[in-house]
């Protein structure tokens, strides 16, 4: 079973994910394409690069929005539940040791117990999301049990993943679960909200190079609306 799921199984569930996320990057920049404006938008293109770098580096920033200066509990609790879940898996030292063994390199490792902490990061932080969404009115009215599923998914690789590692009952078992919760959550990145990991780069690209485009024309006197 451990070879079928590091094997066969992960190459097949890395084509799905990684190619359903590339699907939905060229899904959604063709259907932006066609909404766009070529004749007022491509002589103003430098502007809304910038402005499309402009916004993802803001959103990226901890203080760098007004949004995220406004609830700095939230943005804590936030940024560690991200960090954790992409620093982890990337730099995990058994995970490498797997790439090692499948495409002859590996990515820098990071300690054990640095990996430790980020999992119970992610796992704690991931509570205080729970406990934020039942807690105030205005996110409980927009959140649904779909919502509460997917939370689940992407926090199941680390605690089964913790529990493998203290070895907490039965070894074998809690590894074969880690890898499913593991490829499970990857096979949902293209189907699912989850996708968000990527599109959130898109929407921001867009939102700031739209901005970028308007406030850079209209300093121009070839600009029209």
């Amino acid at each position: 079973m451990y070879e079928l799921l590091t094997g066969p199984m992960l190459w097949l569930v890395f084509a799905i994910s990684f190619g359903g996320l590339l699907v939905r990057i060229v899904l959604y920049f063709k259907g932006l394409s066609q909404q766009l404006d070529r004749v007022a938008y491509l002589p103003h293109l430098s502007y809304g690069l910038k402005g499309a770098f402009r916004s993802i580096i803001s959103w990226l920033n901890p203080v760098g929005a007004r949004g995220w200066r406004k609830k700095p509990g939230f943005t804590f609790i936030f940024f560690a539940f991200h960090i954790g879940l992409l620093a982890t898996p990337i730099f995990l030292a058994a995970h490498n040791t797997m790439l090692q063994e499948n495409l002859g390199f590996s990515l820098p490792q990071m300690p054990a117990f640095l990996a430790d902490l980020l999992s119970w990061t992610v796992i704690v932080a991931c509570v205080a999301i729970i406990l934020r969404r039942i807690a105030l009115p205005e996110v409980r009215i927009l959140t649904t049990a779909y919502d509460y599923l997917l939370l689940v998914i992407t926090v199941a690789p680390f605690v089964t993943g913790l529990i493998a590692r203290y070895q907490m009952g039965d070894y074998q078992f809690w590894l074969l679960a880690h890898i499913i919760t593991g490829e499970i959550w990857l096979l949902c990145l293209p189907f699912t909200k989850l996708s968000h990991c990527v599109l959130f780069f898109c929407s921001r690209a867009q939102l700031g190079m739209d901005y970028g485009i308007k406030r850079g024309g209209l300093k121009g006197s070839t600009f029209s609306w």
